[in-house]
């Protein structure tokens, strides 16, 4: 019994599955290590349109180029609202790594708006930055909002996939994608992790490694969640 029940879990993972987690864990360590040891390669590492956040920008577009391809191959067979929400979630990826880069503004050297220069924290093109009257919308949408909703993303909803036949139809009639518990524990050490690098002067460059993480997580989810049965043509959802 043992023995089957091991073979079962060894099979849940593949190699790409391992790999990706393993560039994760790794480059974060690496980012970590330079912190304590060479602070000015952590900051080279972990700087504006460096190599981490490249990384970062990069796994979100992996993501939503998924995304996209899901939606064209099977919005005959789903239907209407499968192919919107995989449609949004591809939609939403490159929000992010257009936000992530400041909408190229750094590589094509543009400047910022009047809008931006007197409401961005970093006088950048983007919103995540943006502060108004001292108060910063990336703490309240983004680290508040966002532990709120990966905390109902990660842990509720599948738990309750699991548990009720109609959330599950309901999450898999409209291709929302669910964390395995792997993925959850993963996200969890990654939050500790990362709280690892040594505090300097250098300001949110632990957030940097934190962000890749994330995203790389996420986007590990995009390509094997628990409900991966949804992107196969033949399946038939349960009404």
């Amino acid at each position: 019994m043992y023995e089957e029940k091991s073979q079962r879990m060894k099979l849940n993972f593949n190699r790409l599955e391992i790999t990706i987690l393993g560039v994760i864990f790794v480059l974060i360590l690496i980012g970590i290590i330079l912190s304590y040891i060479n602070k000015s390669l952590f900051q080279t590492y972990t700087e504006e349109d460096g190599f981490i956040e490249w990384l970062t920008v990069i796994g979100l577009l992996f993501g939503a180029g998924l995304s996209f391809y899901r939606a064209a191959k099977l919005h005959k067979v789903r239907g209407f609202l499968f192919s919107l929400f995989t449609l949004s979630l591809g939609l939403l990826m490159i929000i992010a790594a257009g936000e992530e880069i400041s909408w190229g503004q750094r590589i094509f050297g543009a400047e910022s708006g009047d809008f931006f220069k007197e409401y961005n924290a970093q006088n950048e093109t983007n919103f995540h930055n943006l502060k108004f009257k001292g108060i910063k919308i990336n703490l309240i949408i983004f680290s508040i909002g966002l532990s709120c909703c990966l905390i109902v993303y990660m842990i509720i909803l599948p738990y309750l996939y699991k548990k009720n036949s109609q959330v599950k139809s309901f999450l898999d009639q409209k291709g929302i994608i669910l964390p395995k518990n792997y993925q959850t524990i993963s996200l969890i050490l990654i939050l500790v992790i990362t709280a690892l690098v040594k505090p300097s002067d250098i300001q949110g460059k632990s957030a940097e490694l934190l962000e890749f993480g994330v995203v790389f997580l996420f986007l590990l989810i995009v390509f094997y969640p628990l409900n991966d049965h949804i992107f196969h043509k033949d399946h038939l959802f349960k009404k």
